[in-house]
C-alpha cells in the first residue's frame, strides 16, 4: 500500500512539473526588445514617454489582458487587439515627471493564458526647473 501511495505521489509530481514547464514555455513566445529603459535626466513637469516593443514568436495570438502601473504617475498605453503569430506590438509608458529626484517605476503586463507577467521598468532623474541649464545662445 505504501509503495502504491509513493508511486502515485511521484507520478503526480512529474505531471505537475511538466505542466508547469508547458506554461512557462509560453512566456518565451513573448519577446520584448528590452524590458528596462533609462530616461537619464529629464525636466520637471514635462512628461517623458518610452515605447517598449514586443513580438509574438508563438503559434497562437497573444492578448494583453492588462498593463498596470505601479502608481498614478505612470501611464501605460497598449492595443487591445490580439497580436497575431509573428506580429509585433507596442506598449507606451509615460511618466508625468512632477516630482524632482530619482525614480524607478514598473508596469506589470499580464497576457491571457500566460502564468507569469512581464515587468517593464523605467527609471531616471527629474531635475527641478532651476537645475536645468538654459540653452546656450550663439
Amino acid at each position: 500500500m505504501k509503495k502504491l501511495l509513493l508511486t502515485a505521489i511521484i507520478t503526480c509530481s512529474f505531471g505537475l512539473l511538466f505542466a508547469q514547464n508547458a506554461t512557462l514555455a509560453k512566456t518565451s513566445d513573448i519577446n520584448f526588445s528590452e524590458v528596462k529603459h533609462s530616461f537619464g535626466k529629464i525636466k520637471q513637469n514635462i512628461p517623458a514617454s518610452y515605447t517598449f516593443n514586443l513580438k509574438n514568436s508563438g503559434s497562437k495570438p497573444l492578448i494583453i489582458e492588462q498593463a498596470t502601473a505601479q502608481c498614478g504617475c505612470t501611464t501605460p498605453e497598449y492595443s487591445k487587439s490580439p497580436i497575431l503569430k509573428g506580429k509585433s506590438s507596442q506598449i507606451k509608458v509615460t511618466y508625468n515627471a512632477a516630482n524632482p529626484g530619482p525614480f524607478t517605476k514598473t508596469v506589470t503586463v499580464k497576457f491571457l493564458n500566460v502564468a507569469e507577467p512581464t515587468i517593464l521598468t523605467i527609471e531616471g532623474e527629474v531635475l527641478k526647473t532651476a537645475e536645468v541649464a538654459p540653452p546656450k545662445k550663439g
